[in-house]
C-alpha cells in the first residue's frame, strides 16, 4: 500500500490504500447516489409524511454519538488512569484537541449491513420496520455525505468547481439519451471524480452526485426506472468487489500486533458507547419526542418500543465510519485504533440487534398465535 500512482497532468498523487479509499470507494457511493435517487422518487422517501419520522430521528442518531465520544474521551484524558492510557495505547499522549478530533466517526449507519442484519434476524417482522429503517438510513447516508464534504474538504480554486458543475450537466444530458453512450458517460463521471479531487472536495463524493443526476423515472417508454436498474447493476460491484476491497485496507488492523491495552483504549471505548448506546439512544429519544411533541406517527402497527432492536442496527458504522476515521485522524496510530474501534462497535451492535430482533419476532408470532386461537 506503500506504492505510489499519480495521473498525468494532475496534481494526483497517490498510494494504493489511498487509491482504494478515494477511489474504489467511489464505486459503493455511487449505488448510494443511485439508492438514494430512487428513494426520493419512487421510494421510502417521496411521501413526506410517512418519512417524516424516521427522517428525524436520523438527525437525533447523528446528534447523540458525538456528544457521547467527546464526553468519554474528555473524562479519560481528565483522568490520570486515562492518560496512562492513552499513552501506552498511542506510543504518546495525543492531545485532547487531537483526539477529539474523530467527533463524526461515530455518526454514520452502515445501510447495507443493517439491512443485512434485519434481513437475518428478522424475516417475520413487519416491513414496517425494514422501511422505517431503509428511510432511517438512507437520510443517515445523507447527512454523513454532508458531513464529510463539510468537515473533510479543503476548497480550492473556484474553476475546478465549475468542472464539477460542467460534468454533472454533461452526465445529466447523457443518461438521458435514449441510448446511452456508456463509453463517454465513464470519461465523464471519471472526469467529475477529478474534478472533484482537485477542487479539494474528497472525490468519493462525485458518485454521489452522479447517482443523483440519473432519471427515477420512466424515459423513452421504458418499463423500468433508470436509477432502479443502473443500481441492481452497480450493488453487486459495490457489495463483492469495491467494499470488500476497501474493508481489507481501511480497517488495517494487524491482529498480531493486538494488545490486551488497546481494548481500554479511550478512542475505542468512545466510538464503543457513541455508537452501541448513543445512536440508538438518540434515535429512541427523537422518536418518543416526535410521537409525543411533534405528533407524529410511528409506522402503522408499531409502538415506539417496537423500533428499539432496529435502533440498534443503526449502531452499525462499518464503512462511512472507518472512511471518517481515516480522514478524522492525521496520526496513524490514533486513525489504527479508531477504525479498530469501528470495527469492535459495529461487531458488538451487530450482536445485540441481532439478538433483539430474533426476540421481538418471537414475540411477535406468539402474539399473532394467540389471536388466532
Amino acid at each position: 500500500s506503500h506504492t505510489h500512482v499519480g495521473i498525468p497532468w494532475t496534481n494526483i498523487h497517490m498510494s494504493i490504500g489511498h487509491w482504494v479509499q478515494d477511489g474504489v470507494l467511489t464505486i459503493f457511493f455511487l449505488s448510494v447516489g443511485l439508492d438514494l435517487k430512487h428513494e426520493l422518487i419512487a421510494g421510502s422517501l417521496s411521501d413526506p409524511r410517512a418519512a417524516a419520522m424516521p427522517m428525524i430521528c436520523a438527525v437525533g442518531g447523528m446528534v447523540v454519538p458525538p456528544l457521547l465520544f467527546v464526553a468519554t474521551v474528555t473524562v479519560f484524558s481528565e483522568l490520570h488512569a486515562g492518560q496512562e492510557i492513552m499513552r501506552l495505547t498511542s506510543g504518546a499522549l495525543p492531545s485532547l484537541d487531537m483526539v477529539r478530533d474523530g467527533w463524526a466517526i461515530p455518526t454514520a449507519t452502515d445501510i447495507a449491513f443493517s439491512l443485512a442484519v434485519l434481513a437475518l434476524f428478522a424475516k417475520t417482522l413487519p416491513h414496517a420496520l425494514r422501511a422505517f429503517l431503509m428511510t432511517l438510513a438512507t437520510v443517515d447516508d445523507l447527512l454523513g455525505i454532508a458531513l464529510i464534504a463539510v468537515f473533510f474538504s479543503s476548497l480550492n480554486a473556484w474553476y475546478w468547481f465549475a468542472g464539477v458543475i460542467a460534468c454533472g450537466l454533461v452526465w445529466t444530458t447523457l443518461v438521458r439519451l435514449k441510448r446511452v453512450p456508456w463509453p463517454l458517460v465513464a470519461i465523464v463521471g471519471i472526469m467529475a471524480w477529478v474534478m472533484m479531487y482537485e477542487a479539494g472536495v474528497h472525490p468519493t463524493l462525485a458518485g454521489v452526485m452522479v447517482g443523483l443526476l440519473t432519471p427515477a423515472h420512466l424515459v423513452h417508454g421504458e418499463k423500468t426506472l433508470r436509477a432502479e436498474r443502473y443500481r441492481e447493476k452497480i450493488q453487486p460491484v459495490s457489495a463483492l468487489l469495491a467494499l470488500p476491497i476497501f474493508a481489507l485496507f481501511a480497517t488495517g488492523v494487524h491482529f498480531e500486533t493486538l494488545t490486551w491495552e488497546l481494548l481500554f483504549s479511550p478512542i475505542l471505548i468512545a466510538i464503543t458507547i457513541a455508537l452501541v448506546v448513543g445512536k440508538p439512544a438518540g434515535i429512541m429519544a427523537t422518536a418518543w419526542i416526535s410521537k409525543r411533541v411533534l405528533g407524529l406517527k410511528v409506522p402503522d402497527g408499531l409502538r415506539v418500543v417496537d423500533l428499539m432492536p432496529t435502533a440498534c442496527a443503526c449502531g452499525i458504522g462499518f464503512t462511512v465510519s472507518l472512511l471518517i476515521a481515516s480522514l478524522a485522524y492525521s496520526d496513524a496510530d490514533l486513525s489504527a485504533e479508531a477504525r479498530f474501534g469501528v470495527l469492535v462497535a459495529s461487531i458488538i451492535a451487530a450482536g445485540v440487534s441481532g439478538f433483539l430482533l430474533s426476540m421481538q419476532a418471537k414475540h411477535m408470532e406468539e402474539e399473532l398465535d394467540e389471536v388466532e386461537d
